[in-house]
């Protein structure tokens, strides 16, 4: 456990859940800081204001960190280190940290460390899961349910925690015991610069790790590592020796080591070979911690275990119509898999699609769309855009709102058709979030 050095002057800068996590943990070791928004009323300013002295803590704008004598600023992910001021500060030598890095200088137990563009949650959640069933005493967080720092107050034996690219933007201390990148594909194309450059702040993960696993299919993962360092890998193909894939046996399909077969496909709650892919990234990852597999209670986990919810969740079937709440499927990328999860060898999917793109090229939804889809129904900012993009392959029908586009597939819909909402886009063009976004789309299909 490490001790902040008391010559430092430390900053909070922008609150939410991890600014007001990271003044939360400074308060309660006793150490200054200031804290500094530029918004006037920002989220979580009632509780800091309880932990900060009023003349230290700024509202309004960030200007007044050029009058402050700052070494070192906790930044909020929400806070691009491009904007003007933290880089004048960073150039004359501030420290740029956040809240996962402040995380790593007190944490006395083991990280497993996993990001990716799409399905982090889901392997973060069946990591923790899969290790509190085999027997040890894990917890999870980071970008998904608690704030890292939160996690620090009991004794556990792993930390499983979720990072975006933003978090790892001010992480210089990781050094997980596994780290992982899921997947790279086109995301926040409106805070970075190219593809290239956000796959170099996903795969920050792998600095110092002790062991990594990465995905076979997906080059962007592959991390660069010392020869010494341990890899794996997962595949929806059939694997190498050493590697977790998928071995199809006549009619049966199982999980499998190489050649060793694991768990039948059978006996799995969760469809699809995205899910499929998702559950051999948490198994290849318990290896890496030599954590013993246990096939009886982790075979019970998985015929249990239905998804996140708003990640591929079947809200209800209505007259042979299968409804399907994906609005965690924020990007590109994200789409693409549930398209081809539940995707037959017909179209036989209502896609709905729409909010910001985030500057997003839409064109590798072409291929997919096209093969699985009969109808694509838009909303929202970058309708024009998708619309321009698909409509040469699949009838696109323009909608106000998505009670509007509920109605209408319902109507389109036939017996055995599925209605997947996996938008392609954020949802701050209409929504709070994604999952105000769907839990309305829940609601209006529960209406139905």
């Amino acid at each position: 456990m490490s001790v902040i050095s008391s010559d430092r002057v430390r900053a909070v800068v922008g609150l939410g859940v991890s600014g007001v996590s990271c003044a939360r943990f400074l308060a309660s070791q006793n150490i200054d800081f200031y804290v500094i928004d530029s918004r006037e009323q920002p989220p979580g300013i009632d509780e800091v204001q309880q932990l900060c002295p009023a003349e230290k803590i700024f509202l309004g704008n960030l200007d007044v960190l050029l009058t402050i004598p700052v070494t070192e600023l906790y930044v909020s992910p929400g806070i691009p280190l491009s904007h003007p001021i933290l880089k004048q500060l960073s150039k004359s030598g501030v420290l740029m940290r956040g809240d996962i890095d402040l995380f790593c200088d007190y944490v006395d137990a083991p990280i497993v460390a996993i990001t990716g563009s799409n399905a982090k949650s889901t392997v973060t959640t069946m990591v923790s899961d899969m290790l509190n069933v085999s027997g040890y005493q894990a917890v999870s967080g980071g970008n998904l349910g608690s704030a890292a720092l939160d996690l620090l107050s009991e004794p556990v034996d792993y930390y499983v925690l979720e990072l975006s690219s933003f978090q790892l933007e001010t992480t210089r201390s990781l050094k997980a015991a596994v780290a992982t990148v899921l997947n790279v594909s086109e995301d926040h194309m409106d805070r970075y610069d190219s593809l290239y450059d956000y796959q170099r702040v996903k795969q920050r993960v792998y600095k110092y790790c002790r062991a990594a696993v990465c995905n076979k299919q997906d080059i962007l993962t592959v991390p660069l590592l010392p020869e010494r360092t341990p890899v794996s890998a997962f595949t929806t193909g059939i694997p190498d020796l050493k590697e977790f894939g998928l071995l199809p046996d006549g009619k049966d399909l199982w999980l499998c080591r190489g050649v060793e077969r694991l768990i039948n496909t059978s006996s799995i709650k969760l469809k699809g070979k995205h899910n499929y892919s998702n559950i051999l990234a948490a198994l290849a990852i318990l290896e890496m911690l030599n954590v013993p597999f246990k096939k009886d209670v982790i075979t019970q986990y998985l015929s249990e275990f239905g998804g996140l919810p708003h990640r591929c969740q079947t809200v209800r079937k209505i007259k042979g119509v299968t409804y399907v709440n994906d609005s965690k499927g924020t990007n590109v990328g994200a789409t693409i898999a549930a398209l081809e999860g539940l995707g037959m060898n017909k179209p036989n999917i209502h896609l709905i699609l729409g909010g910001d793109g985030k500057g997003a090229d839409f064109s590798p939804l072409i291929k997919p769309v096209n093969q699985y889809v009969k109808h694509a129904y838009l909303f929202g900012a970058d309708a024009d855009s998708l619309e321009f993009v698909l409509g040469a392959g699949v009838s696109c029908h323009r909608h106000d709102d998505l009670d509007s586009i509920v109605n209408a597939v319902y109507s389109f819909a036939q017996v055995g058709d599925i209605v997947l909402f996996s938008p392609a886009c954020a949802s701050f063009d209409m929504y709070q979030g994604y999952t105000h976004r769907g839990d309305h789309f829940i609601s209006l299909v529960r209406a139905l």
